[in-house]
């Protein structure tokens, strides 16, 4: 049986014309080799030297180096059909963000047709005494560009990309020819023999305004991308078109900056946008192939804006009403984008009238910064989010994508920022616009989602090798709860979320009694769902899930075993009952704390009723000489608990009980932990109390904290054995108790 990859690569292509590696790497490269090329390279040595071209080359490759590389690597992973880049975007990050990202690239693709076709007419400027004096009118370029325009939004609606293609071979062929000719060509008059890398016109224009108009000239190397719906087998003429056309184009932009040094002035370079024609060999092969560069270069344009216009409609994202089914419409056997083409040239008409070719340059920069930034952010997610189902076989480098999508963004705001902002809320605006009219859309969640679960699957393993190693930890709780009476009270559920919003993390299961079988599951589900609710509005920290188990004591087993969502082991147990609970409540509590302390796990009793925490102003902690090892967990807690804003306010009392002939002991150690930070508390806050045979406790308790919000008592094992589950009923005059017992060493320091 076949490979259905290979069946699926090599198979006839639904639309199209079946092309295959050339017609990419002609299109970029003739885009790349463009007007830009021959009318403002000259212009950027002149202003800012030999050196500071080069660093304008270097720079510009640091961005679309790294975006030739993304769009190799996300091109192999799947099928790409028509629409380029868009096509790559939106299904990459979806539909809704990748349409606004497409509208833009869109726009700067049909804007680019207008500035190659402005460029163009650049070249009959030395004809302009013959034109006055055969029409009489003054010459302006729009009399050739205007034309042009129209001619080839014919030629492609009329005779399709077949025929564009065709004509890009040849185009191609005349620009090298004016390039070898450029190359040996001698100086010109005025230029210096030696070789100056670092020699300016008097006034130069600001490096990043220089970037800025010649950046168009690197952004050709895309071009070939709109043709990925006529190719035989994009997941390998895209990589080798693309990359091959940014290699070469790279060269020669190097090579042309050093034949312009060495042949003309800065002033000449400069003043003169044909330069390049004075030192060729011949000189009319230069205006010529200015034309056939530019004329490529829109070819380019026309054939993929329109191509990338469709595919949009296709997915029915144009936010104006009626367009898509019009626009998405294809001519012939090979599905030409006709209506498409119509309306790019109707667009680039609007900017050929403007006529300023360094005001479109400056736009189509921002334009294709935006798309390039976000191709390269695409590459840099995929890398992290490392999904299954994204394996491309070519792939690039993250920090190369890192460093790509970073330098557009920075570039931007260097060249213009009120462009760069312009065109940022352009994006905005137009994803608002576009997510109004679809529902479900999940954009970037899925990669993010991924990206979130391989960090949190990092974090995980190597928390949990740094527990192997002997390093002093600073205690935190990593808190779980498994309780079946979620919805009838709320307490359990907010005092949890307090004690972990800040410092801790914790884990609450609701317990579901059955048997998992398929009834169980669904029911699970529809009880997450509402738990997740609940949690929205109270318990935003907690991790909630279900459980489902025969008993809460199995229930309980479980859970205690299971390392917690942080990656750290939990290391407390926290169980709740009301005041109204009956005796078979307590009696669960009593054995999951047995559990708790068998998994070596601290205890923590919520004992809750009508108050819910009063006005949460006062914490009262009541040490004494038989728990007194549960003292630090207890003041930690405490403060813990005042990490959250509803406990802000609140004021941590302390009551040490001790006997009579410990009291003064006891008194000088905690005075001297106060003052050495290890309580962060006041003297003012700490009462040490006398207690003997004499004292009835009980009742010394209720009458100094009968008032409090939350009081933390200790309590152990063998005392909770020794008076049965009962013993958490103690103090009934007291609103709501934690009891607490530690089976870890917590420091306090």
């Amino acid at each position: 049986m076949a490979d259905p990859a290979t069946t699926a690569t090599t198979a006839a292509p639904e639309h199209g014309h079946g092309f295959g590696t050339m017609p990419v790497f002609l299109a970029s490269i003739s885009t790349i080799l463009g007007a830009v090329l021959f009318l403002r390279f000259g212009y950027a040595v002149g202003h800012v030297g030999v050196l500071g071209t080069l660093l304008i080359i270097a720079l510009g490759h640091m961005v679309t180096l790294p975006t030739a590389l993304a769009i190799a690597e996300i091109a192999t992973n799947r099928r790409v059909e028509g629409g380029g880049e868009y096509f790559i975007i939106s299904r990459s990050f979806g539909t809704t963000i990748g349409a606004a990202i497409g509208i833009s690239l869109y726009l700067s693709q049909a804007i680019s047709v207008a500035f190659y076709t402005i460029a163009m007419a650049e070249a009959f400027r030395p004809l302009a005494p013959e034109f006055q004096a055969l029409t009489g009118l003054a010459f302006d370029p729009r009399y050739f560009s205007l034309p042009a325009t129209i001619a080839l939004a014919v030629l492609v609606a009329v005779r399709g990309a077949d025929l564009g293609v065709k004509a890009l071979a040849f185009v191609v062929a005349v620009l090298g020819a004016s390039l070898a000719a450029f190359f040996l060509g001698g100086p010109v008059p005025g230029a210096t023999p030696e070789l100056a890398l670092t020699a300016t016109i008097a006034d130069p224009d600001p490096f990043m305004l220089v970037f800025a108009i010649v950046f168009p000239a690197f952004t050709g190397m895309t071009a070939g991308v709109g043709l990925s719906g006529d190719l035989a087998n994009p997941r390998r003429s895209l990589p080798l078109g693309i990359l091959g056309a940014t290699v070469v184009g790279m060269l020669v932009y190097v090579a042309v900056v050093f034949k312009l040094a060495a042949s003309a002035s800065p002033e000449a370079l400069a003043s003169n946008s044909l330069v390049m024609g004075d030192i060729a060999l011949w000189g009319p092969i230069v205006p010529i192939g200015l034309v056939c560069a530019t004329i490529s270069s829109a070819l380019g344009s026309i054939l993929v804006a329109p191509r990338t216009l469709q595919a949009l409609a296709a997915d029915g994202v144009v936010p104006v009403p009626g367009a898509n089914s019009f626009l998405a419409a294809g001519s012939g056997p090979q599905h030409e984008p006709r209506n498409a083409t119509v309306v790019t040239a109707v667009l680039a008409l609007a900017f050929v009238a403007a006529g300023n070719v360094d005001f479109v340059a400056r736009i189509i920069s921002m334009f294709f910064m935006v798309t390039y930034g976000a191709l390269c952010a695409i590459s840099l997610l995929e890398h992290f989010a490392a999904r299954p189902s994204y394996r491309p076989s070519f792939r690039s480098k993250w920090w190369l994508s890192l460093l790509g999508a970073g330098m557009c963004l920075f570039l931007m705001f260097q060249m213009d920022p009120l462009y760069a902002l312009a065109a940022i809320l352009s994006m905005v605006a137009l994803y608002r616009l576009i997510d109004r009219t679809r529902d479900g859309e999940s954009d970037l969640a899925a990669i993010f989602l991924g990206v979130m679960t391989q960090a949190t699957r990092y974090l995980q393993v190597r928390l949990q090798q740094g527990r192997r190693r002997p390093l002093r930890v600073e205690w935190r709780p990593s808190v779980v709860m498994v309780d079946g009476r979620t919805f009838s009270r709320s307490a359990p559920l907010h005092f949890l979320g307090w004690l972990c919003h800040r410092f801790g993390f914790g884990t609450y299961l609701h317990y579901i009694p059955g048997q998992l079988d398929a009834d169980g599951f669904k029911q699970s589900r529809r009880e997450l769902s509402r738990l997740i609710a609940v949690t929205q509005n109270g318990a935003e920290g907690v991790y909630v899930d279900t459980i489902v188990s025969p008993s809460l004591h199995s229930a309980l087993a479980q859970s205690l075993q299971i390392p917690g969502v942080s990656g750290m082991d939990n290391n407390t147990a926290l169980f709740e009952f009301s005041r109204h609970d009956g005796a078979d409540v307590l009696a669960e509590i009593h054995t999951g704390c047995g559990m708790a302390a068998a998994a070596q796990m601290n205890s923590l009793v919520l004992r809750h009723g009508d108050h819910f925490f009063g006005a949460r102003r006062e914490i009262h902690i009541w040490l004494t000489w038989h728990d007194y090892k549960n003292a630090n967990l207890m003041i930690l807690l405490a403060y813990i608990l005042l990490g959250h804003h509803d406990w802000e306010q609140a004021e941590v009392r302390i009551f040490a009980a001790f006997p009579y002939d410990r009291v003064s002991a006891e008194r000088t150690r905690l005075r001297e932990m106060i003052a050495t930070g290890r309580l962060p508390m006041t003297e003012k806050n700490l009462r040490i109390i006398g207690t003997g045979d004499q004292v009835d406790f009980n009742r010394l308790v209720e009458q100094r904290s009968g008032h409090a919000d939350l009081v933390i008592c200790g309590f152990t094992g063998e005392r909770l054995r020794e008076k049965g589950p009962e013993f958490f009923e103690r103090h009934p005059a007291l609103r709501d108790v934690l009891w607490v017992e530690a089976q870890q060493q917590v420091l306090i320091e």
